[in-house]
């Protein structure tokens, strides 16, 4: 059992949950609890470590015990735990997983797609709700400038209740390029913002479409904006000038999916 916090495997779990930059090296990131250990894919999983108490508690679930005896794991005490931990009740398994790899142009072709384009997003608890959301609605995709937030931090892995195993993402530079590609394949892109003069329930989204989404306080630059083939505007009563851009995301993404189904 690790016990110490000085150990190099604790102090290792703690710099790829701090740093950005370390798991970019290692091609790794952390996830916590017994949910996001479940679902994670079993060849993807690189370390796990699990307290003597959860140890006991997956040992009664057959499923759980088996993936354990394939994937390997080490025991901690929980005072080590709760070092390497970034949750405030941790479950006391956590596990390293390699970071997925997508190409851009996989995500352009698939049919008829539905996609998010994030422009300069900081909020690392918006980018994971938009990343859970987005697969509840049939996203086939998100793409990201590369100013976003990092959708390795420990708090957008944990919003994403899973889904950052399934749903295609790429940083895609200042999104420029990539909106030349979709215009070539006859996507249609969509800008949130205060100036659309049209709701958005009022566009069809049945063919290829993205929604451009900007940054929490500043929303869309004027570069970006002016790429979108249309401006929409999400209607609101009372003194509300604007809503969260995850809930922006997740009703333009859900008018998609109402429309397709």
């Amino acid at each position: 059992m690790i016990s110490s916090n000085s150990n190099p495997k604790v102090k290792q779990i703690v710099q790829w949950r701090d740093s950005a930059k370390e798991r970019r090296s290692a091609k790794v990131f952390l996830v916590e609890g017994f949910k996001m250990y479940e679902e994670a894919p079993p060849g993807d999983i690189r370390e796990v470590y699990l307290t003597p108490e959860a140890l006991e508690r997956a040992q009664g679930h057959p499923g759980l015990r088996e993936k354990l005896e394939g994937t390997g794991y080490e025991t901690v005490s929980p005072e080590a735990f709760r070092k390497m931990s970034d949750t405030q009740a941790p479950q006391g398994i956590l596990c390293a997983v390699s970071q997925p790899r997508y190409r851009l142009e996989e995500i352009l072709d698939a049919p008829s797609p539905l996609l998010l384009l994030l422009e300069n997003l900081q909020d690392p608890g918006n980018l994971g709700t938009m990343l859970r959301t987005g697969e509840g609605a049939g996203a086939t995709g998100i793409l990201m400038s590369d100013d976003t937030v990092d959708i390795y931090n420990p708090k957008t892995i944990r919003a994403t209740m899973g889904s950052i195993y399934r749903v295609p993402f790429v940083y895609a530079g200042d999104l420029t390029e990539a909106i030349g590609r979709m215009r070539e394949r006859q996507i249609r892109v969509y800008g949130a913002h205060l100036a659309g003069k049209r709701y958005y329930d009022s566009f069809s989204f049945r063919e290829g479409t993205a929604f451009l989404i900007g940054n929490e306080g500043k929303g869309l630059s004027r570069s970006l904006s002016e790429m979108a083939d249309s401006l929409l505007k999400i209607p609101m009563e009372g003194k509300v000038e604007s809503l969260n851009a995850a809930v922006s995301a997740a009703l333009l993404m859900y008018e998609a999916h109402r429309q397709r189904r």
